[in-house]
């Protein structure tokens, strides 16, 4: 079993992505030395992987967690601000639809690879954490307390703690696979490059093109490009398989942006379709007689990318093991076991908000009842503050646990529910916004 006290135990952590070199700067700065395992060389030495990035928006919860390694300022100055959705429907026009009821409230747009640099930068300042790039960890022998290396020989570590992403390699070679989802919709990564050096759309929304089953977005960047991802069924790639097929489809199904691509076929063809998969895990951890070991973010619990949480749920993960370090004065065994217990359910709960999110976003926005409702719900919300609280703001500007808003959003439905059996004033207000829209 892994020691406890009886001398310096051996930390690895498996993955430089963002939550392993978050974790590792939390850990090293408790004075634990640890080795972070990263199969690729140092992504700011040979660059981003073409067509991978998928902006990330950054709200409350990432925020609160790089706070804590004073990372916040530093990733809102390489961020743009995003306070709604632009969508663009068929067969033209645009709406802007705000996140928040006041309008002032925005989630972050931020390149991964730069805020992974940020991380690495940061890691590799925190005294006792090592990091170590070209080494892929191909599995963990919990028994025998090592970590298995493709093309070396197996090293010793105590806690093994595992942040490799939804097709994780310890995962697996612990058999602790559980249900793996994937949608049949895949992604492929567009840009849409500066126009006469400004901004081709406007860099203050999310933009999305819903178009029923499928959908295009994108998010902005600090060079005035934007990053465009495509979500649709798999085959539909396969059926745009020249460059005049994908120009004429992208005229016809995307107007409005079609022109402002100059790179589109070009990117179309050379860029990879990724996967989007959801990973239902249990149990996190396995207690071995050599070793500890517990995963982490997508690891974990990988979810689709529709509510802009992955990161932000991922950064709550080490947040959480650093606070169990400290509530168990450093027991890796009885810190490990509250942290999995404790975010089992919350990552869960966003998992299945995420996908339901997809739907909103491919469909539902477009729609003018979607869009009386969400005049509705700001109403309310800006009439009874604090007390009536959307979905899309619990979960994107507080740090309420995921687990606990499904039950606030029933709860404030029920006191609505009543209020309109007593003649509320607020439904009243309501109820005249939805009559309004639909005229």
């Amino acid at each position: 079993m892994a020691r406890d006290g009886g001398g310096e135990q051996r930390v690895a952590i498996v993955g430089a992505g963002l939550a392993g070199c978050l974790l590792a700067v939390l850990l090293g700065r408790r004075g634990i030395p640890v080795t972070v395992y990263e199969r690729r060389p140092d992504p700011r030495v040979a660059g981003a992987e073409r067509g991978r990035s998928i902006n990330l928006a950054i709200s409350a919860r990432g925020l609160a967690a790089l706070e804590q390694v004073g990372l916040r300022d530093q990733s809102l100055k390489q961020a743009l601000p995003m306070h709604g959705r632009m969508v663009h429907p068929l067969p033209g026009g645009q709406n802007f639809q705000p996140y928040s009821a006041d309008g002032e409230r925005a989630i972050n747009s931020v390149s991964r690879a730069e805020l992974n640099r940020s991380l690495l930068d940061t890691a590799e300042g925190t005294p006792g954490v090592t990091l170590r790039f070209s080494q892929r960890v191909t599995g963990v022998n919990a028994d025998a307390g090592t970590i298995l290396l493709d093309g070396a020989d197996s090293e010793p570590a105590d806690v093994v703690l595992a942040g490799d992403g939804a097709y994780s390699a310890v995962r697996k070679s612990l058999a602790l696979d559980g249900d793996t989802d994937f949608l049949e919709h895949g992604y492929k990564e567009l840009t849409v490059p500066p126009k006469d050096g400004e901004f081709a759309l406007d860099p203050d929304a999310l933009h999305i093109w819903p178009r029923g089953t499928s959908m295009m977005i994108a998010l902005p960047n600090l060079d005035r490009s934007f990053t465009c991802t495509l979500f649709w069924p798999r085959g539909d790639f396969d059926a745009l398989d020249t460059p005049e097929k994908v120009t004429a489809y992208f005229e016809r199904h995307y107007p409005d942006v079609a022109g402002l691509m100059p790179d589109l076929a070009d990117d179309y063809e050379h860029n990879p379709i990724g996967s989007l998969v959801t990973v239902r895990c249990w149990p996190w951890t396995r207690y071995g007689d050599g070793a500890l070991v517990a995963l982490l973010g997508d690891a974990a619990h990988a979810i689709v990318p529709f509510f802009g949480q992955g990161a932000n749920c991922a950064f709550e993960d080490c947040i959480e093991i650093d606070r169990c370090l400290t509530e168990t004065d450093g027991d890796w065994a009885r810190a490990l076991s509250l942290y999995q217990e404790r975010r089992k359910a919350n990552t869960d709960a966003i998992a299945e908000m995420a996908l339901d999110n997809f739907i909103e976003m491919r469909d539902r926005v477009s729609s003018p009842v979607y869009r009386a409702k969400q005049a509705a719900t700001h109403a309310l919300e800006r009439r009874l503050a604090g007390r009536y609280v959307s979905r899309y703001e619990l979960v994107s500007f507080s740090t309420l646990p995921y687990a606990e808003i499904p039950a606030r959003i029933r709860r404030q439905n029920r006191v609505l529910a009543a209020s309109v059996l007593g003649g509320g004033a607020v439904l009243a207000l309501a109820a005249r916004i939805l009559r309004r829209r639909r005229a």
